[in-house]
């Protein structure tokens, strides 16, 4: 789907980024709870509708919109009168390991010592598990300081377009409506475009006001506001850099820079379905010395996460039960 039309005119270019284009299509909230819910098993109109308690105008707005990003693949399930399911494709299905690192991200920092909302059952070793983010050469935990970066095939640069403004949700319980797990809260305090690139340009170095500004072509208020709220959050802190102390940088905290495992999965993601040049970034793991991607694999025995092969405990008892994977119908379906 071409939706520069929609973004109206463009002023000056960015850097090709895997995470900004995975960011264009994941753009607001409801976007990212739409998905959420369709990881417990959710399809039909209605039963996202009573989850999520959204309004018929907007979740039919993001449905569309998911559909037509081929993360949903629309299928009749009833032929009179016409009653219709979303099911997701396989590019809806590889956003898994991104949602599981928000979760991993907000069951330690949001809970406060208490348990999470929702234990992650993992079938194919059948045990109880904690997801961890790893490097896929060699296993070990990714940590944002063990990484550097080089140009990958698909480097360059692409037009700035306007956008609508995007203002954070005003109601932050939004988030916590539909099932009871940490990436509700996570994306309380991150859940934005502006706000993961803000993080983005962080994880690249940027500390002053006047590079994150000038780097995104974000308008001065809209900026002040993300890292305010990001310093209130604990994600950023102030210091100062010249003898004034008017004059501060943000530098990362140890809870922001462990949103680093949520970023590179996002730009797997968007490596692998928006890249069609190849990966504009390529990360390389100074540990082991090899260029790496991000892998969500199981604490217990080493696999890969996938959303099929998982089953969910919340505090409440409530049992969700694994999702099923899309068939080739619906994957065909979805590319149309």
């Amino acid at each position: 789907m071409d939706t520069k039309h929609l973004l109206g005119s463009h002023r000056g270019r960015e850097r090709n980024c895997s995470v900004a284009r995975t960011l264009e299509i994941l753009s607001s909230a409801w976007t990212f709870l739409v998905i959420r819910e369709a990881f417990f098993g959710i399809r039909r109109f209605l039963d996202f509708q009573t989850e999520l308690n959204i309004s018929r105008g907007v979740l039919a707005d993001r449905l569309e919109w998911l559909t037509s990003h081929s993360i949903f693949a629309r299928t009749e399930y009833q032929a009179s009168p016409k009653r219709f399911e979303y099911r997701l494709t396989q590019k809806g299905f590889d956003l898994y390991p991104s949602f599981i690192a928000l979760m991993k991200w907000g069951d330690r920092w949001l809970w406060r010592g208490k348990p999470p909302p929702l234990a992650l059952h993992h079938k194919e070793c059948r045990r109880w598990i904690d997801p961890l983010t790893v490097c896929s050469h060699c296993g070990e935990i990714i940590v944002p300081e063990a990484v550097t970066y080089h140009d990958g095939p698909g480097a360059g640069t692409t037009p700035i377009w306007d956008r609508p403004r995007v203002r954070r949700v005003s109601d932050p319980e939004t988030f916590l409506r539909g099932h009871r797990c940490s990436v509700a809260r996570t994306l309380k305090i991150i859940g934005d475009r502006w706000s993961f690139l803000v993080l983005r340009e962080a994880f690249f170095g940027v500390r002053r006001y006047d590079d994150f500004c000038r780097n995104l072509g974000i308008s001065t208020n809209i900026l002040a506001d993300r890292l305010q709220w990001m310093v209130a959050e604990g994600i950023f802190f102030r210091s100062p850099y010249q003898s004034h102390r008017e004059q501060l940088e943000y530098r990362l905290t140890e809870k922001g820079k462990q949103l680093y495992a949520s970023m590179i999965a996002m730009m797997r993601w968007g490596d692998k379905w928006l890249s069609q040049a190849g990966p504009p970034l390529l990360l390389h793991h100074n540990s082991c010395g090899h260029n790496f991607h991000a892998a969500v694999v199981c604490d217990c025995c080493g696999k890969e996460l996938k959303a099929k092969e998982m089953a969910y405990r919340s505090r409440d008892e409530r049992v969700t039960t694994p999702l099923e994977a899309p068939t080739p119908a619906q994957e065909e379906s979805a590319a149309k």
